[in-house]
């Protein structure tokens, strides 16, 4: 079975101390903001973009640091915190589908969740302390210490 890719940016929210997650429809898992790169996108812009379009909240991206290069013909982009790789269908064994997930962390000023037209309504939306992450078996390991990292990276900077 031929494995298909897509491209796909994941913003971890922090406001207060909490982080925002929502339960996934199709994917039947509590998940933070993001979705698939449009075309002509590149993956900072998605993130801010999907936290837009899903929280009606714009986000200051928390980026590592890191010496950017630039040249006449190339830049720097704002790294994320994480780059994944999810499988998202598997079928007896195999991976049909999966996403390169650029993960990133971002800070928000209010948590005032206005969501956008089709999106899941703002009730749908749980803000998460590190104490509410810690051992919560119905959130994915990954989400639960990408959400506490999160939560550490942006409330010490």
């Amino acid at each position: 079975m031929e494995t298909t890719r897509h491209f796909v940016a994941t913003v971890y929210v922090v406001n207060d101390g909490a982080v925002a997650l929502h339960e996934h429809d199709k994917l039947d898992m509590w998940l933070p903001a993001g979705g698939h790169l449009d075309r002509d996108e590149l993956p900072h812009e998605a993130a801010v973009r999907e936290t837009r379009e899903e929280l009606g909240l714009d986000v200051e991206l928390v980026t590592p640091e890191s010496a950017g290069l630039e040249s006449e013909t190339a830049r720097s982009i704002p790294k994320p915190q994480h780059f994944l790789l999810e499988d998202i269908n598997v079928k007896d064994g195999e991976v049909g589908h999966q996403h390169v997930d650029f993960i990133y962390y971002g800070r928000a000023e209010s948590r005032d969740i206005d969501p956008g037209p089709g999106e899941a309504p703002a009730e749908a939306w749980v803000w998460f302390t590190p104490e509410d992450l810690a051992g919560n078996e119905m959130l994915p390991a990954d989400v639960r210490e990408a959400g506490r990292r999160a939560i550490e990276a942006i409330e010490g900077s």
